[in-house]
């Protein structure tokens, strides 16, 4: 898509800026990412260093994953379309005393402005939010420094998912508002190891993350039926 038709979905802007004051309450809309950011974070370091790096987070939202790779000394660009997530980002890593560098930009066109300047690339639970998510995924990889790390995570696409991602999780169990999820913009995992191949990225491993509502606690996992996350890295000989 050209920057005249940015790649965003307005009813979805709309429906984080509605959250965003609640973004950082532990027990509220958002309870889901702060439960499952340490499991994100401890997926990332364990195929990339972050301690003294470059890493920029595309599609930060209100900031908890950002702010988890600052606190584990990364040096942090936070880049997304809905305005007042990112103003709930900006203060609260403020009152933290964290340096973040928040910018309201897709990832495509900030791709164009850093191409190559990123060892660490991450890119949480946006693919399945955007009209175009193969784009997004190139800009991702364009933004990767040469030998550096990408890192994906969305929703697989099958009647398990709906099962458990929309009727489980935002009907039943209420862990996510109604509408959080359209089922038509799942992807299934192959269909991103695609994208990824073709924008020049190599999959190095792929990750499950699932949820039990005996223990209320989500853990990672090989089973990648529902939630999945996805480690690739851009080869080291590309400039």
């Amino acid at each position: 898509m050209s920057e005249s038709r940015p790649n965003v979905d307005p009813a979805e802007l709309d429906k984080f800026n509605r959250i965003a004051e609640h973004w950082w309450d532990p027990h509220g809309d958002s309870r889901p990412l702060h439960e499952i950011n340490p499991l994100r974070l401890s997926f990332i370091r364990s195929h990339a260093r972050i301690e003294g790096v470059d890493c920029v987070d595309v599609g930060c939202g209100g900031g908890i994953l950002a702010e988890g790779l600052a606190r584990a000394g990364a040096r942090v660009t936070g880049i997304d379309m809905a305005a007042d997530a990112l103003a709930v980002a900006r203060d609260h890593a403020r009152q933290e005393g964290l340096e973040i560098d928040y910018h309201q930009q897709t990832a495509e066109a900030f791709a164009d402005r850093h191409p190559g300047e990123y060892p660490v690339v991450t890119c949480m639970e946006l693919l399945e939010h955007v009209p175009d998510p193969q784009a997004v995924v190139s800009a991702c990889a364009r933004l990767a420094a040469p030998g550096g790390r990408v890192f994906f995570s969305t929703l697989n696409r099958n009647p398990k998912s709906f099962l458990f991602a929309i009727v489980g999780a935002e009907h039943v169990l209420r862990l996510l508002p109604r509408g959080t999820h359209s089922y038509a913009r799942f992807i299934r995992p192959h269909e991103l190891a695609g994208w990824m191949r073709g924008a020049g990225l190599e999959l190095e491993a792929i990750t499950g993350l699932t949820y039990s509502p005996v223990t209320r606690r989500y853990r990672l996992t090989r089973n990648t039926d529902v939630n999945y996350l996805v480690a690739a890295r851009r080869p080291a000989g590309e400039g």
